[in-house]
Formats: structure tokens, sequence, C-alpha cells
């Protein structure tokens, strides 16, 4: 992922983005382009209907249990330090960083279990990391070594090690859409961190205006890597491009703390790399992340929800733990705390991809799965209230959130308590949204008639019976006009 090192509310195109961890955060950027090919407009609104979906980060720095691929940087913020144990210079930290490859053998992988497990939680697309920042591919390339078919890896001995294959025709399989994860920079390429200048930062080390030859080489190295995932892996729904230093230096918003660290021309030449996906990949979402115009279909606030609803199409990406990579002992959120992630970003009109990152034996954490059971529970009574909706205003009044089906028949009202154990009050009373008459109304998971009635034009009155003691983490009721 693209950390930032200061939390702070900031304002964009009229939006407050807040923090929902205290660890890492990501900017929506502005000048949004809505797309024009009619394929690409049908997938995001399919995609738009999905509203909930797997986010994973897996690869050699599992077995270290550290962060995602930043420890490699040479910048001194808190998510990029190295512990002692594992090198005392950089670089001997960086040979033993690289040597993780000789040891990844993940002999517990079963995408089946994954996919099984989320689909029953309601998930309905995946994002996989084929490659991050580190360089080292989770699937078959024919451009590097680094990788984890590569017989410098056990796991390559395994009939299941190209990972990425296997995850996305396994999920494929269960109805997901599938998004290919890709970092545009890699740290392990000699054309991006050429090694007879050392790395200053997370930008390429050298002026790629000086040397075109060498960046023309990581050019046509990238196409290639992306020319592969978007042609040997089956049908791919998005293509989620990361690491947004890698830009058009004309691009750069000086207002972003990050992108002033930008000081050299990186164009990769996203038009070429583009019209190449959709060529393979017609109706391919790409979402060149932070680089607005006609390549980033979607925007990706990052462990963060907006405070009010985007009229574009939008993503929150957020970890189930602290992390996006896999640290032993994570502290996972509760059912409730994602539960009410997920009403806030839907009343917005938002998606929410939840990151889970598999450990170094291929398995998420037995807490997971314990989660992914307790949020299908409740996804079984309330999920004609989640997907294929849409905002409508009021969006959010107190803790009650409003969505509506996309053909504005029916509204759906959650109620939410975050400051403590969900327990659904014995009277609720809320706004019905302008100019919509309420004909019915019915409690989800509650199967005896519900008393309402309206107490003055906009406003709704309902007498919960006892059966609302078995309501967990929301209330959510169903009005038809």
């Amino acid at each position: 992922m693209l950390v930032i090192p200061k939390i702070k509310p900031f304002f964009l195109s009229s939006f407050l983005i807040s923090s929902v961890v205290f660890s890492q955060a990501h900017n929506v950027s502005d000048g949004y382009q809505k797309p024009t090919d009619p394929l690409v407009v049908q997938n995001l609104e399919q995609w738009q209907d999905m509203k909930f979906g797997l986010f994973m980060h897996w690869g050699t720095y599992s077995q270290w249990g550290i962060v995602e691929s930043w420890s490699l940087c040479p910048e001194d913020e808190s998510w990029t330090q190295r512990k002692p144990e594992h090198g005392k210079s950089y670089d001997e930290y960086v040979k033993n960083y690289e040597n993780l490859q000789t040891t990844f053998n993940p002999t517990q992988f079963n995408p089946q279990k994954w996919a099984d497990a989320v689909k029953k939680a309601g998930m309905k697309y995946v994002v996989f990391t084929t490659k991050h920042h580190d360089g080292f591919a989770m699937f078959d390339t024919q451009q590097s070594d680094y990788k984890i078919t590569s017989p410098k890896t056990p796991f390559s001995k395994n009939p299941k090690s190209d990972v990425t294959k296997e995850i996305f025709n396994t999920f494929r399989k269960e109805g997901f859409k599938i998004g290919a994860y890709f970092s545009k920079p890699d740290w392990h390429s000699d054309d991006y961190w050429w090694p007879y200048f050392p790395p200053k930062d997370r930008n390429v080390n050298y002026d790629p205006k000086k040397y075109p030859e060498r960046w023309e080489n990581f050019k046509k190295f990238t196409f290639n890597q992306l020319n592969e995932i978007t042609s040997n892996y089956g049908k791919i729904d998005i293509l989620w491009l990361d690491g947004g230093w890698v830009r058009p230096f004309h691009t750069i918003d000086p207002k972003v703390e990050w992108q002033r660290t930008i000081k050299v021309e990186q164009d990769i030449d996203m038009d070429k790399i583009g019209t190449m996906a959709r060529k393979n990949q017609p109706g391919i979402i790409i979402v060149d992340r932070t680089v607005p115009g006609k390549w980033e279909n979607y925007v990706t606030p990052e462990q963060a929800v907006p405070e009010h609803a985007l009229t574009i199409p939008w993503e929150s990406c957020i970890t189930m733990g602290d992390s996006f990579s896999y640290v032993p002992n994570d502290n996972y959120k509760t059912s409730q705390k994602i539960i009410e992630t997920l009403v806030k970003i839907i009343s917005r009109g938002g998606n929410y991809l939840m990151n889970i990152a598999p450990g170094p034996n291929g398995d998420y954490d037995p807490i997971v799965y314990e989660r992914l059971q307790q949020i299908s529970d409740w996804m079984n009574k309330n999920q004609s209230a989640v997907f294929a909706t849409r905002s409508i205003a009021p969006y959010h009044e107190g803790n009650y959130y409003y969505t509506q089906s996309k053909d504005h028949h029916t509204v759906n009202v959650f109620h939410l308590d975050e400051k403590s154990e969900y327990k659904a009050p014995a009277v609720l009373t809320f706004s019905v949204p302008e100019n919509f008459q309420p004909k019915s109304m019915k409690v989800l998971g509650i199967s005896s008639k519900i008393q309402w009635k309206k107490t003055n034009e906009n406003t709704v009155e309902i007498k919960l019976p006892e059966e609302r003691k078995n309501l967990k983490y929301a209330t959510v009721i169903q009005i038809t006009q």
C-alpha cells in the first residue's frame, strides 16, 4: 500500500476524509474523469453493486511478520523501521530480505477455504497483490527470477505454486470479480533502483531524462509483466495499480506531502499500458491510484472513510487487523466494527475492500474465520439492504444510515450504536427521505409484524418486539412505497 505518515483530516473537492485507524492514510485524487467505454461503464456499475470485497497482501515478508516492502525504503518513517536482527546495515538487511525467497513455503495454501469463508460473509470481488513494491512476483512472470515460481523458492515445487493463478481461478469459479493489484515501482529492478546509485527514497534513484535507455527498459519490463497478468490469468475485471509516485511529473499535486518528494519525471506511459490491458481484457476497470485522469476509473481512500457521500465511484481499502501484511497477533477489528464500517461506506455510495493478510504458512489466522462467520450470520439476514443499493439523502442522521434500491422503490435504514455492544432499542425514531411515502415496513431478521406510525410528515416511529434481542451489530428497517 501507499503509506502516508501524518494522520490529519483534510479537505479535497469539499469532502472530508477522516482516518479510521491511526497508522496509515491516503488521499483521494482530484479531477475524476468518467469512463466513456460502454463495457467499462457496465463493469463499473456491476462493481458498485458488489459493495464488499476482499483485499489480500501476501508475500515473502509474511515470514518476518513485518509491513509489506516498506522496510526496504530508505525513508525515516515509523513504518520503514528495520529490526536489527534482520540486518545490521542497510545492505545486509536488503540481502536478507531478498533471501526470504529461498525459505518461502506456504504449504497450507488453500484458496478454496478462503473463497468459501469470504463468500458466506458477503464478499463479491477479490483484489490480490500480484507484485508489491519489493518486486517479488506472486505470479509466474518471465521477466524476472524474483518470483514464487522460481526454483530458488521452495514453494515452486508445489503444484499450486502460481498462487495468483490458483486464487483467480478459484474465486472466479465462485462468482467473484477478479482484481489484480500491481505495484508500478519495483525496488528489486535494476532499472528502477539502479545499483550504480544508492536509493534515496521511494522514487527512482536516477533521472530518467538523463538515462532514457534505462527508464525505457523499466517501462518495457512493467508493460511486459502487466501484459502477462492480463493475458495468462483468465478474465480479469480490475487492474489495481499502486505506487502513485510513478506518474507524469505534471500530474503531481504539491498539496500532497508524499507527492512533493517526486523530483524527476516517472512517466510509465499509462496510455500504452491501459490500451494493452483493455485489448486483452475488454471492459477492465483500471485504477491508477492517485493519478487523476482517464486511467483512474474509481478512487481509493486508504484506511479512511469519507464523511459525506461521494458522487464518483469509490472504494475504501481498510485492514481487518492493523496491518495490510501479516503480523503475528494482529489486532483484528470486531465483527460489529466491520459491519458499522460497511454501513457507513455503502450509505455514502462506496465499496468496502477489506484486507486480510495470509501468514507464511499460507492461511489466515483462526480468528479471521471466526469474524467471517459472524459477519455471514448478519449478512444472511440483511444482505438485501446492502447489495445493489445506492446512497440516498439524508445519508446519515445520528445513529441512522440510509441506502436505497436501484429502482428507488425501497429504502433501507440502518441503526447503529458504536458506543457499546449493539442492543436494539424498543423504539426507533428516524426521518424518511423526502418525497418517499412509506406503505410497508419490516425489520430484517424479525419474523413478526412491526408496529409503526408517522409522527410527522417525515418522521417514523417503530416499536420493536422482544425478538429484537436477537439482533446483532445493527438493526435494518426496510421500507417500501
